[in-house]
C-alpha cells in the first residue's frame, strides 16, 4: 500500500507544480481577475481530483488526468484575442461540450486524430515557442531572479529531471518572496482562502473559433490522445467514452468557475501506471487514487498561488513554464517535421502560429491551422506540375 500511495504523491506534487504557474498567467492573460484564477485553479485541481479518485475507483486502473498544459499555453496566444474572461469562459464551456460529444460521437474523436500530425504538431510548436523563450529573455532583464532559476534546473535536468520543474519554481517562489518585501501577502487583492466565483458565460463567436476551438483540438490531439497511448504501453486498455464524457463534462461545469479545460495526463500517468508504482498492476490504480487527494491538498492554497504569481514580474513565471514547456516543444518540432513531405505546410501553420496576429477577431492557431491545410492541399493537388527546363 505504501509504495502506490507515495508514487501518487510524486505523481500530484510533479502534475501541480510543474505547470500551476503557467495556468495561472494564462487565466490572467485572457481577462481574468486575481479571485477568478484563483477560483479557476482551484477548480480544476478539484475536478482533477474527482476524476482521478471516481475512475480509478470504479475501473480499477491508473487513470490519471491533468489540467491541459498546452491549453495553458493556448490562453497566454489568445491575450490579443480577448481580455473579456466570460468571453473566455464561453469558450472553455464549448471546448468541454465537444469532448463530450467526442466521447458519444466517436466520428468527432476520428476526426480530430485525422488532423495530419505535422499540422496538430506545429499548431503546438507555435504556441509554446514564444513561451519557450521567455527563459532567454529572463535572464537579460532580470538575471538576478532568472538565472538563479535556470540554473537550478539545468542541474535537475542533468541528475533528477523530474523534480527539475518544481525545484526551479520553488526557487523563484523565493526570489519573489524576498524580492516583494515583506508586505505582498497582506496587500494581495484577493483572500488567500480560495472560493468557487461564478463566471456567467458569453458565447462570443470569434472567441470561439480563435479559443474554444484550438483548445479541444491541443487537449485531444496533445493530451488525450498521448494519454491513452501511454495507458497502453504499460497494458491497460482504457474505456473511451466514459474517460471523454467525463472529463469533457467537467471541463464544461469547471468552465463556469474559470477553469480552462481538463483530460488524460501522460507523463504523470506514466508515473502512477509504471512498475515503480507497484509491481502488481492490479495495485497501481492506487497511486492515481492518492494523487486526487494531493491535487484536493494544493488546490486549498491557490489563493496563496495567485497571490504569489501576481507579485511576481510577469517573464519570470513565463520562464519558469518555457522551462516546463521545452520538452513539449521539442516533441511537437520533431513530430511537424517528421514526414519530410509535409514540413512546409509544418512550417507555415508555425509561423503563422508564433506570430500571434489577430485578423477580423480570430488568434493565431485558429489561422496557423487553416493556412497549414490550405498549403498542404495546394501541394498535393493533381495540378500539372511545370516541367523543368533544360
Amino acid at each position: 500500500m505504501i509504495q502506490p500511495v507515495a508514487a501518487g504523491i510524486v505523481a500530484g506534487i510533479t502534475g501541480f507544480a510543474s505547470s500551476f504557474a503557467l495556468v495561472i498567467a494564462g487565466l490572467h492573460a485572457v481577462g481574468a481577475s486575481d479571485a477568478q484564477a484563483s477560483s479557476g485553479l482551484l477548480t480544476l485541481c478539484f475536478a482533477v481530483a474527482v476524476l482521478c479518485i471516481v475512475l480509478a475507483r470504479v475501473y480499477r486502473m491508473p487513470i490519471s488526468f491533468a489540467w491541459s498544459t498546452p491549453g495553458a499555453a493556448l490562453l497566454i496566444a489568445a491575450s490579443a484575442t480577448t481580455q473579456d474572461f466570460s468571453a473566455a469562459v464561453g469558450a472553455f464551456a464549448v471546448c468541454g461540450l465537444l469532448i463530450v460529444l467526442s466521447g458519444l460521437w466517436p466520428a468527432l474523436g476520428r476526426a480530430i486524430t485525422r488532423i495530419p500530425k505535422s499540422i496538430a504538431s506545429a499548431m503546438l510548436a507555435g504556441i509554446l515557442f514564444p513561451i519557450c523563450l521567455a527563459p532567454v529573455l529572463a535572464v537579460t532583464q532580470i538575471p538576478a531572479l532568472a538565472i538563479p532559476v535556470v540554473v537550478v534546473w539545468l542541474v535537475l535536468f542533468r541528475l533528477a529531471p523530474r523534480w527539475a520543474v518544481p525545484a526551479a519554481m520553488l526557487v523563484a517562489a523565493v526570489g519573489i518572496g524576498v524580492s516583494a518585501g515583506s508586505g505582498w501577502l497582506s496587500s494581495a487583492s484577493t483572500s488567500l482562502v480560495p472560493a468557487f466565483v461564478f463566471v456567467p458565460p458569453q458565447f462570443d463567436a470569434f472567441v470561439i473559433v480563435s479559443l474554444g476551438l484550438p483548445l479541444f483540438i491541443v487537449t485531444m490531439a496533445g493530451q488525450n490522445v498521448p494519454g491513452f497511448v501511454v495507458m497502453s504501453t504499460f497494458g491497460y486498455t482504457v474505456p473511451p467514452r466514459p474517460v471523454l464524457v467525463a472529463s469533457g463534462a467537467v471541463t464544461a461545469v469547471g468552465a463556469l468557475f474559470g477553469g480552462h479545460a481538463v483530460n488524460l495526463a501522460a507523463i504523470t500517468a506514466a508515473i502512477t501506471a509504471g512498475p515503480d508504482s507497484h509491481p502488481d498492476r492490479s495495485r497501481r490504480w492506487i497511486a492515481t487514487f492518492a494523487s486526487g487527494f494531493v491535487y484536493i491538498v494544493f488546490g486549498l492554497g491557490a489563493g496563496f498561488a495567485v497571490a504569489l504569481i501576481s507579485a511576481s514580474p510577469p517573464i519570470l513565471i513565463t520562464a519558469v513554464a518555457g522551462l516546463a514547456l521545452l520538452g513539449a516543444l521539442v516533441g511537437a518540432v520533431t513530430s511537424a517535421l517528421e514526414d519530410a513531405a509535409q514540413r512546409i505546410p509544418a512550417i507555415a501553420t508555425f509561423l503563422v502560429t508564433a506570430s500571434g496576429i489577430v485578423i477580423v477577431g480570430i488568434g493565431s492557431a485558429f489561422w496557423g491551422l487553416l493556412v497549414g491545410g490550405l498549403i498542404m492541399l495546394v501541394a498535393a493537388s493533381p495540378w500539372p506540375r511545370p516541367h523543368a527546363r533544360a
